[in-house]
Protein backbone atom coordinates (compact mmCIF):
# COMPACT_ATOMS: atom_id res chain seq x y z
CA UNK A 1 0.00 0.00 0.00
CA UNK A 2 3.06 2.20 1.30
CA UNK A 3 4.83 1.75 -2.10
CA UNK A 4 1.82 2.14 -4.11
CA UNK A 5 1.50 5.63 -3.12
CA UNK A 6 4.95 6.30 -3.92
CA UNK A 7 5.09 4.80 -7.13
CA UNK A 8 2.07 6.51 -8.00
CA UNK A 9 3.89 9.84 -6.85
CA UNK A 10 6.91 9.08 -9.66
CA UNK A 11 4.88 8.00 -12.24
CA UNK A 12 1.87 10.01 -12.39
CA UNK A 13 2.45 12.76 -9.92
CA UNK A 14 5.96 13.89 -10.60
CA UNK A 15 5.30 14.63 -14.45
CA UNK A 16 1.97 16.95 -13.05
CA UNK A 17 3.59 18.74 -11.18
CA UNK A 18 6.14 19.80 -13.16
CA UNK A 19 3.90 20.92 -15.59
CA UNK A 20 1.85 22.93 -13.20
CA UNK A 21 4.63 24.69 -11.41
CA UNK A 22 6.73 24.88 -14.08
CA UNK A 23 9.64 23.25 -12.47
CA UNK A 24 12.13 21.27 -15.38
CA UNK A 25 14.32 19.69 -13.06
CA UNK A 26 12.33 16.87 -10.63
CA UNK A 27 14.65 17.57 -7.69
CA UNK A 28 12.90 21.21 -7.58
CA UNK A 29 9.46 19.57 -7.09
CA UNK A 30 7.60 19.04 -3.87
CA UNK A 31 7.20 16.04 -1.80
CA UNK A 32 6.37 15.04 1.42
CA UNK A 33 9.23 14.76 3.84
CA UNK A 34 7.57 13.41 7.18
CA UNK A 35 4.46 13.57 8.95
CA UNK A 36 4.27 14.22 13.11
CA UNK A 37 1.25 12.89 14.57
CA UNK A 38 0.95 14.75 18.52
CA UNK A 39 -1.07 14.26 21.84
CA UNK A 40 -1.43 16.98 24.13
CA UNK A 41 -2.09 15.85 27.54
CA UNK A 42 -2.83 17.98 30.39
CA UNK A 43 -4.43 15.79 32.21
CA UNK A 44 -1.18 13.85 32.89
CA UNK A 45 -0.19 16.07 35.69
CA UNK A 46 -3.01 14.79 37.90
CA UNK A 47 -3.34 11.84 36.15
CA UNK A 48 0.31 9.33 35.17
CA UNK A 49 -2.01 6.47 33.92
CA UNK A 50 -3.11 8.94 31.12
CA UNK A 51 0.05 9.03 29.42
CA UNK A 52 -0.14 4.84 29.39
CA UNK A 53 -3.05 4.58 27.51
CA UNK A 54 -2.57 7.16 25.19
CA UNK A 55 0.54 5.74 24.34
CA UNK A 56 -0.79 2.83 23.34
CA UNK A 57 -3.65 4.40 21.48
CA UNK A 58 -0.45 5.94 19.45
CA UNK A 59 1.62 3.17 19.37
CA UNK A 60 -1.42 1.69 17.83
CA UNK A 61 -2.39 4.17 15.22
CA UNK A 62 1.25 4.53 14.03
CA UNK A 63 2.97 1.44 14.42
CA UNK A 64 5.80 3.05 15.77
CA UNK A 65 6.68 4.22 19.57
CA UNK A 66 6.27 7.77 21.03
CA UNK A 67 8.47 10.18 22.53
CA UNK A 68 7.41 12.08 25.70
CA UNK A 69 7.11 15.74 25.35
CA UNK A 70 7.69 17.41 28.53
CA UNK A 71 6.88 20.86 29.57
CA UNK A 72 9.87 23.30 28.75
CA UNK A 73 8.97 25.93 32.00
CA UNK A 74 7.04 25.94 34.95
CA UNK A 75 3.95 27.47 34.97
CA UNK A 76 2.13 27.29 38.80
CA UNK A 77 -0.99 28.27 37.93
CA UNK A 78 -1.90 24.69 36.08
CA UNK A 79 0.91 23.35 38.87
CA UNK A 80 3.81 22.59 35.87
CA UNK A 81 7.16 22.30 36.25
CA UNK A 82 9.93 22.26 34.12
CA UNK A 83 10.71 18.53 32.51
CA UNK A 84 7.03 17.43 33.35
CA UNK A 85 5.27 14.79 30.56
CA UNK A 86 2.65 16.54 29.21
CA UNK A 87 2.70 14.79 25.83
CA UNK A 88 3.56 12.27 22.67
CA UNK A 89 4.46 12.95 19.42
CA UNK A 90 5.29 10.44 16.81
CA UNK A 91 7.87 11.24 13.76
CA UNK A 92 6.82 9.09 10.56
CA UNK A 93 9.19 8.99 7.53
CA UNK A 94 9.61 6.69 4.21
CA UNK A 95 7.38 3.60 4.20
CA UNK A 96 5.39 4.18 7.75
CA UNK A 97 4.88 7.54 6.55
CA UNK A 98 3.44 7.39 2.88
CA UNK A 99 1.37 3.82 4.28
CA UNK A 100 -0.06 6.35 6.91
CA UNK A 101 -0.86 9.00 4.41
CA UNK A 102 -2.68 6.50 2.39
CA UNK A 103 -4.86 5.32 5.12
CA UNK A 104 -5.57 8.69 6.33
CA UNK A 105 -6.65 9.65 3.26
CA UNK A 106 -9.03 6.79 1.78
CA UNK A 107 -9.93 5.28 5.15
CA UNK A 108 -9.76 7.86 8.52
CA UNK A 109 -11.07 11.32 7.07
CA UNK A 110 -13.92 9.71 5.03
CA UNK A 111 -15.01 8.13 8.67
CA UNK A 112 -15.72 11.78 9.95
CA UNK A 113 -19.60 12.47 9.94
CA UNK A 114 -20.57 14.94 7.50
CA UNK A 115 -17.41 15.37 6.31
CA UNK A 116 -17.11 17.63 3.30
CA UNK A 117 -13.12 17.82 2.83
CA UNK A 118 -10.66 19.19 4.77
CA UNK A 119 -10.05 22.99 4.99
CA UNK A 120 -7.51 24.25 3.15
CA UNK A 121 -6.58 27.16 5.90
CA UNK A 122 -4.43 24.93 7.81
CA UNK A 123 -0.90 25.87 6.33
CA UNK A 124 1.79 27.50 7.54
CA UNK A 125 3.88 30.03 5.27
CA UNK A 126 6.20 26.83 4.45
CA UNK A 127 4.26 24.53 2.81
CA UNK A 128 3.58 22.34 5.72
CA UNK A 129 -0.12 21.15 6.63
CA UNK A 130 -1.54 20.74 10.26
CA UNK A 131 -5.22 18.96 10.63
CA UNK A 132 -7.11 18.36 14.13
CA UNK A 133 -8.23 15.00 14.80
CA UNK A 134 -10.72 15.14 17.72
CA UNK A 135 -11.20 11.79 18.62
CA UNK A 136 -9.21 8.84 17.87
CA UNK A 137 -11.88 6.55 17.63
CA UNK A 138 -11.66 6.86 13.81
CA UNK A 139 -8.79 4.82 13.20
CA UNK A 140 -9.80 1.73 12.56
CA UNK A 141 -6.89 0.03 14.70
CA UNK A 142 -8.41 1.71 17.46
CA UNK A 143 -11.05 -1.07 19.59
CA UNK A 144 -13.91 0.71 21.06
CA UNK A 145 -14.04 -1.17 24.49
CA UNK A 146 -10.49 -0.61 25.33
CA UNK A 147 -10.35 3.34 25.10
CA UNK A 148 -10.62 4.71 28.52
CA UNK A 149 -10.89 8.43 27.24
CA UNK A 150 -11.39 10.07 23.64
CA UNK A 151 -8.71 12.07 23.05
CA UNK A 152 -7.65 14.35 19.78
CA UNK A 153 -4.88 14.53 18.19
CA UNK A 154 -2.41 17.05 16.02
CA UNK A 155 -1.17 15.66 12.80
CA UNK A 156 1.68 18.11 10.69
CA UNK A 157 2.34 17.01 7.55
CA UNK A 158 5.38 18.25 6.41
CA UNK A 159 6.98 18.73 2.77
CA UNK A 160 9.59 19.91 1.00
CA UNK A 161 7.12 22.85 -0.61
CA UNK A 162 8.75 26.18 -0.54
CA UNK A 163 5.07 27.74 -0.48
CA UNK A 164 1.59 27.07 0.58
CA UNK A 165 0.38 27.24 -3.23
CA UNK A 166 3.14 24.00 -3.91
CA UNK A 167 1.94 21.88 -1.28
CA UNK A 168 -1.72 22.46 -1.78
CA UNK A 169 -0.95 21.37 -4.98
CA UNK A 170 1.35 18.50 -4.10
CA UNK A 171 -1.36 17.07 -1.41
CA UNK A 172 -4.40 17.47 -3.74
CA UNK A 173 -2.38 15.30 -6.62
CA UNK A 174 -1.64 12.63 -3.66
CA UNK A 175 -5.39 12.27 -2.66
CA UNK A 176 -5.66 14.97 -0.07
CA UNK A 177 -9.68 15.97 -0.10
CA UNK A 178 -9.44 19.45 0.41
CA UNK A 179 -12.92 21.74 0.63
CA UNK A 180 -14.21 23.17 -2.24
CA UNK A 181 -15.32 26.79 -2.38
Amino acid sequence: MASELKERYFTEIVPLLKERLGYSNPMQLPRLDKIVLSIGLGEAIQNPKALESAERDLVTISGQHPVITRARRSIATFKLREGMPIGLMVTLRGKRMYSFFNKMVSIVLPRFRDFRGVSTDSFDSRGNYSLGIREQLVFPEIDYDKVDKVRGLQLTIVTTASNNEEARCLLELMGMPFRRG
